[in-house]
């Protein structure tokens, strides 16, 4: 990698997804950045149950970086393990389930602008696009983006998109909860509460089903989407959006 190149960290975090993970990883390594960029992939397995640790640890693959848990921490968690783990200038999110693209990763880096972008997000309805599997998704997430509009001054119209991409220096010097969903929420309001654009670019996004193993649904979305409400309620509020974060 030249000195004048740019990399990116992406990093696919993985719980159960012995289905996907092998294409996922195929995905991300085959996304083309343009010219002045390269990646690095960093995976994450959150003590996988199915198989998905044994089929990693068979993965022998340049730029590609494999971190294991020792115990199912959360998703959070492992986002901030990859984070952690990145020696991109950027990290980007992708997801090991194949709901999202990784070739929307190249629209994402293609929206910054090397003097002031820190973040770049997806979102799935840009252009008044609904693809959603349940409609309790749909409108808690939108109830929820415009709460957080409303609180912090932001533009966002998908709060919660799977797919965020930020530089890597600015979030570790925020003390982020490693719990459970909650960094999806927690980096937006820490982002606009210091001042910094949050940029949008549409991009691809296949729902899965309960039954394809969609973990937020039901029970568990209102649970989740009230739990993401106490965290934009504490954001507003309070100092910080941490819930229970760690120093970095």
């Amino acid at each position: 990698m030249s000195p004048s190149t740019r990399l990116l960290s992406i990093i696919i975090c993985a719980y159960n997804e012995r289905r996907t993970i092998l294409r996922a990883i195929e995905q991300a390594q085959q996304v083309d950045l343009g010219p002045g960029w390269d990646q690095e992939i960093i995976v994450v397995d959150n003590y996988s149950t199915d198989g998905t640790r044994q089929l990693l640890r068979s993965v022998d693959l340049p730029r590609v970086n494999v971190v294991f848990h020792s115990e199912n921490l959360g998703k959070s968690a492992s986002i901030l393990s990859g984070i952690d783990h990145a020696s991109g200038e950027y990290f980007a999110i992708f997801d090991a389930d194949l709901e999202y693209e990784a070739r929307d990763v190249a629209r994402m880096t293609d929206a910054i602008n090397p003097e002031n972008t820190v973040a770049v997000f997806g979102s799935r309805t840009l252009g008044g696009r609904k693809v959603y599997e349940y409609a309790e998704n749909y409108w808690g997430v939108r109830l929820l983006t415009w709460l957080a509009n409303q609180f912090f001054g932001g533009s966002l119209t998908d709060i919660a998109v799977g797919l965020k991409l930020a530089r890597v220096d600015v979030v570790r010097s925020m003390d982020l909860s490693a719990q459970d969903f909650d960094f999806d929420f927690e980096l937006p309001c820490e982002l606009l509460k210091r001042g910094y654009e949050i940029k949008e670019v549409p991009v691809a996004y296949h729902p899965r089903t309960a039954e394809q193993g969609k973990g937020l649904v039901g029970m568990k979305a209102f649970h989740t989407g009230f739990r993401w409400l106490w965290i934009l309620l504490k954001a507003r509020f309070s100092g910080s959006a941490g819930t229970t974060g760690r120093k970095r």
